[in-house]
């Protein structure tokens, strides 16, 4: 299934989902040229593949928590994710 992206002028609740954060679903905020803004869920016991990115990420935990050396959900949570990507000339 595709991300659903926030459409622009579109008000976007980044909060604490608390119960509801089973069903909610990963969102990018923002993306643009070399700029890329992203809500995930990540529930407990799930993790991300590896992977990288060129350039520089920011992970903010809004709520739960995860293990940042495998991106795994210890408890249920919700993430904002920046990247800024360093792109060559």
């Amino acid at each position: 299934m595709a991300q659903h992206h926030a459409a622009p002028g579109e008000i976007v609740k980044l909060r604490p989902q608390g119960a509801a954060l089973r069903q909610t679903q990963n969102l990018t905020l923002v993306r643009a040229h070399d700029l890329q803004v992203m809500r995930l869920v990540l529930l407990a016991g799930k993790s991300l593949p590896a992977h990288s990115v060129p350039g520089a990420l920011t992970v903010h935990c809004l709520e739960g928590a995860i293990e940042m050396d495998a991106l795994r959900g210890i408890e249920d949570a919700s993430l904002l994710v920046t990247l800024l990507h360093h792109r060559d000339a």
